[in-house]
């Protein structure tokens, strides 16, 4: 059901952004931490930014999905990782971090309403944030939460539907996207000191600031982005080259290496 509670319409026509989200864990404190010092998180704050956030997926267009609440799995906010919508097919993931496997079971339960599902199975691991989808290519992260046997997988699934599966190595970053996303229909917002530039041939490519390395990470919602607020210079830069922005606050979720991809999960589907 969508946030209205009216059932899912397979036989409307006009084409809707669902966004599925799900609200802050009590427990984020103990988030899975890889490449950030531990600090503290104030969840009052995460709570009203995450709100905050929905808000700007409302405002661009996007109908909220709100996921059941799991208040003692600490990532269970960052949805991203659950899955990888296709227009044809949803894959369910199966995280690298094993603490994050008991979140896939209600985001493949929802998900089912809008597409076909697969499923990653052991030992493959695929974390969502490692998974860039451009047309027809799949981009993906060579990371700590995936692995080789993800990606085979991942091809299989992939390959009669025309997509192409390409690994991408990063350095220095938890995934994919923390370091690329799309911005553009043909154009990315990449942070060269973490992955190379080069894998993206034939993209127009927007550089963070060097001082702002944490800034490549937006969701692309029509011709719009999401964007964490405090990017100033690489905001410009978008801004400069066209690129429609709107900022939203996410220094509390930043803390458990959360980013704007992390916290929804983006699925077109018709309505009445």
């Amino acid at each position: 059901m969508n946030q209205s509670g009216e059932n899912f319409k397979p036989e409307a026509e006009r084409l809707i952004d669902i966004a599925l989200t799900r609200e802050v864990s009590p427990a984020i404190v103990n988030c899975e931490l890889t490449h950030l010092e531990r600090e503290p998180i104030d969840l009052s704050a995460a709570i009203e930014q995450h709100g905050r956030y929905e808000e700007a997926l409302v405002a661009l267009g996007c109908t909220l999905h709100r996921l059941p609440p799991l208040p003692d799995l600490p990532d269970s906010v960052f949805v991203e990782d659950t899955a990888i919508v296709l227009p044809e097919l949803a894959i369910m993931t199966r995280p690298g971090a094993a603490s994050r496997r008991p979140e896939v079971i209600s985001v493949a339960e929802a998900l089912g309403a809008y597409r076909s599902l697969a499923f990653i199975e052991s030992p493959g691991t695929v974390d969502g944030g490692d998974v860039l989808v451009i047309g027809h290519t799949i981009y993906v992260g060579d990371s700590t939460r995936t692995n080789e046997e993800g990606v085979r997988q991942l091809a299989r699934l992939t390959a009669t539907l025309g997509y192409t599966v390409r690994s991408v190595s990063i350095s220095g970053c938890l995934h994919l996207k923390s370091a690329v996303t799309r911005v553009g229909e043909k154009m990315v917002l990449l942070n060269p000191g973490w992955v190379d530039v080069g894998s993206f041939e034939g993209l127009e490519i927007i550089e963070v600031h060097p001082r702002e390395p944490f800034g490549a990470n937006a969701v692309l919602i029509g011709e719009s982005i999401l964007y964490a607020a405090g990017f100033d210079e690489t905001q410009r830069r978008l801004e400069t080259a066209g690129v429609a922005v709107r900022t939203v606050e996410t220094t509390e979720l930043q803390k458990a290496e959360g980013a704007v991809t992390c916290c929804s999960i983006l699925a077109s589907a018709k309505s009445g």
